[in-house]
């Protein structure tokens, strides 16, 4: 492992945690902002993200896939963060259930704070809509309520910005609309 790779790594997914806690704070669930994304500090997902390291541009999960067929960081990862989709995902399930709230928001913060650290100065309040609607929207793992959840979120955000629709009282009056 290149002591580069370990750092800017490192580097990446600390300036990543503080933009969640950030958004997590407005959002009203700090104690989620505190505890998020704790198992990539762990040597499953710390070394093989090293190992793929994109110099805080990419995440490494997808060049693992390409080269190994499969992201063991990615298997553990999901299985331990209940604010990814794939870890309420049961195959044998009729649908895919809601999301409880707390999760439903830090998923909202974590998707704008990748945005926010892949992009860099590149970032703009329409990117993860954008990112949203072309890669992510339509898997079928996702519940059809929460989808709806999600995307007026990111909508919204790309019309008035974060500031003005992440908030606890904002973000439960659209979960209500859709998940209640």
């Amino acid at each position: 492992m290149k002591i580069r790779n370990i750092i800017g790594h490192f580097k990446t997914i600390t300036k990543h945690k503080w933009e969640v806690f950030k958004l997590t704070v407005k959002a009203g669930i700090p104690i989620r902002g505190l505890l998020h994304d704790l198992s990539k500090y762990s040597y499953t997902e710390f070394s093989e993200s090293v190992k793929y390291y994109q110099g805080g541009k990419r995440s490494p999960i997808p060049v693992a896939r390409e080269e190994k067929g499969y992201s063991e960081a990615w298997l553990h990862h999901k299985g331990r963060n209940k604010h990814h989709f794939e870890y309420w995902y049961d195959i044998d399930a009729k649908e895919p259930p809601i999301i409880p709230f707390k999760y439903s928001v830090e998923m909202i913060c974590d998707k704008l704070a990748a945005g926010m650290v892949y992009q860099g100065k590149n970032w703009t309040k329409e990117f993860e809509l954008k990112y949203w609607n072309e890669k992510e929207k339509d898997k079928p793992i996702i519940n059809e309520k929460m989808r709806e959840f999600v995307t007026e979120v990111f909508t919204d955000v790309s019309i008035e910005g974060i500031d003005k629709v992440i908030s606890k009282k904002n973000l439960r009056r659209i979960y209500d609309k859709y998940c209640k």
